[in-house]
């Protein structure tokens, strides 16, 4: 009997046992062709004079509103965006057509969004050391997935060769930090012994690029983060994870109504409410202070101040945003080695920003120092990592 009560107390131990985790290796996959702000601003007055003509009767009687002109100076004075990466470059320049051009793939070929999952992963999987049979769970994040089934992450699972189980995962630009959050507790808590997160974006299908307030906004990217146990990790370069905290909040300030029932409802797919649309002013009202009172109130739960941490890698939406968030925490507007910004040159790529600002920003650091890992977008969504090098 005492036997048996050993053996079940130490069962029960293990069940609360939790393992150290660390981010062990990360990788970048980038579109192949770049548009520069002058370039798009060509594309997109061309568009708005032929807009203009062609409703030139309803625009003078007032039952349609004329384009307004776009410039490279308004572009990075709203944004701080100087260019993009994306997929199809001549499909968005073309001003009759204003939106990226893809071919149609089988059935039995890799999708194109499994294609770009595969790039990074097979880098963040290399950095960490490790080999895809090493995996045991794979989560593709992502603010838009390219099919709603079979699951992206299993199609990327089983090109890979991974083992386990995989899902796909939404919360907008919060994706990527979200589904770090289950990887880290999966690994913790033992029902995975190495996680891969994937962070397709292919961010220009679902931008109106007609629409001055934000065709500049977006850009093509995919990361990808390796998740495993501290005493397993063979990476140089690990960051503990030390805290994780989310939080969500309704908002339709960021809002896309595509899906599954635009059919039923006989919607046209060119309708505004069909792509990503936003009111700006509002959001960067409301969520750079949740944003900041967010990483304040976990650092100071985890025992640390701003002030302490090395680094911030936040979610690169908006150059100002960045600041006004690294003002509130410091007390000063963060420097670029305080808060690295890469959004001037790849733009907002939703989930995989901060992601990407990391992968970049990271290697420098030395052992003791401490970052957070933040996004902020659509739901409204905050997801934060406090990590310290190892």
């Amino acid at each position: 009997m005492a036997k048996l009560c050993y053996l079940a107390v130490t069962q029960f131990k293990r069940l609360f046992d939790m393992h150290k985790v660390v981010i062990s290796g990360t990788g970048l996959w980038v579109a192949p062709e770049v548009i520069s702000n002058d370039e798009l601003v060509v594309a997109f007055n061309a568009y708005a004079q032929r807009y203009n003509k062609e409703n030139a009767a309803a625009i003078a009687a007032g039952t349609l509103a004329a384009v307004a002109e776009s410039s490279a100076e308004f572009i990075e004075k709203a944004s701080g965006i100087k260019r993009r990466y994306v997929m199809d470059k001549a499909g968005v320049l073309d001003p009759t057509r204003m939106r990226p051009h893809f071919t149609p793939r089988p059935d039995d070929a890799l999708s194109l969004q499994a294609e770009m999952g595969v790039a990074a992963a097979r880098q963040a999987l290399a950095a960490a050391g490790r080999e895809a049979a090493d995996i045991d769970m794979v989560i593709c994040a992502a603010s838009n997935m390219q099919r709603p089934y079979p699951a992206m992450a299993v199609e990327i699972q089983g090109t890979l060769g991974a083992g386990g189980y995989a899902f796909d995962m939404n919360v907008a630009c919060s994706s990527a930090t979200f589904g770090l959050e289950q990887a880290i507790n999966a690994v913790k808590t033992g029902s995975a012994r190495a996680a891969l997160v994937i962070n397709p974006e292919i961010c220009s299908a679902h931008l109106a690029w007609e629409d001055r307030d934000c065709h500049f906004i977006f850009g093509d990217v995919c990361t990808a983060l390796v998740i495993e146990r501290a005493d397993a990790a063979k990476s140089e370069n690990c960051w503990e994870v030390l805290g994780t905290k989310l939080a969500t909040s309704f908002s339709n300030n960021i809002r896309n109504n595509a899906g599954f029932l635009s059919r039923c409802e006989d919607r046209n797919p060119a309708d505004r409410d069909q792509l990503f649309r936003q009111e700006g002013r509002k959001v960067f009202k409301e969520v750079c202070p949740m944003a900041a009172e967010h990483i304040s109130s976990q650092l100071a739960s985890l025992g640390f101040e701003a002030g302490g941490v090395r680094r911030f890698w936040l979610h690169q939406a908006n150059l100002a945003m960045n600041q006004l968030i690294g003002k509130r925490l410091l007390g000063h507007e963060a420097s670029a080695d305080e808060a690295p910004v890469i959004l001037d040159e790849f733009a907002n790529t939703a989930s995989a920003g901060s992601i990407i600002a990391f992968h970049r920003h990271s290697r420098d650091l030395k052992a003791g120092d401490v970052g957070v890992i933040c996004s902020f977008g659509a739901g409204y969504s905050i997801g934060s990592i406090v990590a310290r090098k190892r």
